[in-house]
């Protein structure tokens, strides 16, 4: 299924709908292909996809050397951004974490619960919490319980650079506006609903 110019109607945000261009139609493709719907974070960012595509790739260029599992991107996620206050990336990420590892050890993480984690999950988790909420906070202690854990110093910069990556990717989409796509309702589990008590609230229904 392809998208089609009806797909550039007014998204719930603050912006006014953009136009729908190449790089905004292989954007919204694949969120048909991957989610069966055209994400309100995918219209948000159709004033400049490239822009979009570009953090992207440079998330992935900078944990390329020591690639993140599914499950440990969940983790770093959903710890980011429930402790960022981003309801968004906190659903969408907490029901693909849901569906990798159950819907209880999801909630879990997006409540600062970190039951069911093995001790490096645990301090990745931690990690990224700290990174979101104040990294002025962070000491050589906190590198050094992630060492501890197995982790390597350059496994520590890429795991860094992709939480403040995140937390930039959150700050645009929350600022201006982007609900969460109603369409997880009924896709995220209750566990992983009942935990996010933060954020923008769900988008009432798709765009019209």
């Amino acid at each position: 299924m392809t998208t089609s110019d009806s797909d550039a109607a007014e998204a719930p945000q603050f912006l006014r709908g953009a136009g729908v261009s190449e790089p905004a139609r292989a954007i919204f493709d694949n969120d048909i292909s991957e989610m069966g719907f055209v994400m309100n974070v995918s219209r948000l960012w159709a004033h400049r996809p490239e822009a979009m595509t570009a953090l992207f790739e440079l998330m992935h260029l900078v944990t390329s050397a020591r690639p993140f599992t599914d499950r440990e991107r969940g983790i770093l996620i959903t710890a980011c951004a429930s402790s960022f206050g981003d309801s968004y990336c906190s659903l969408a990420w907490g029901t693909k974490l849901a569906g990798l590892a159950g819907a209880q050890l999801a909630g879990g993480i997006l409540r600062g619960e970190d039951n069911g984690l093995t001790a490096p999950e645990r301090a990745m988790a931690a990690w990224a919490r700290r990174v979101a909420h104040d990294p002025n906070d962070t000491s050589a202690a906190d590198v050094a319980e992630l060492r501890q854990a197995g982790f390597s110093d350059p496994d520590i910069f890429a795991m860094t650079v992709f939480v403040a990556l995140r937390v930039a990717f959150s700050t645009v989409n929350d600022a201006l506006g982007a609900r969460p796509d109603a369409e997880f309702r009924s896709a995220a589990p209750a566990a992983v609903l009942n935990a996010i008590t933060y954020g923008r609230p769900i988008d009432t229904g798709p765009p019209s």
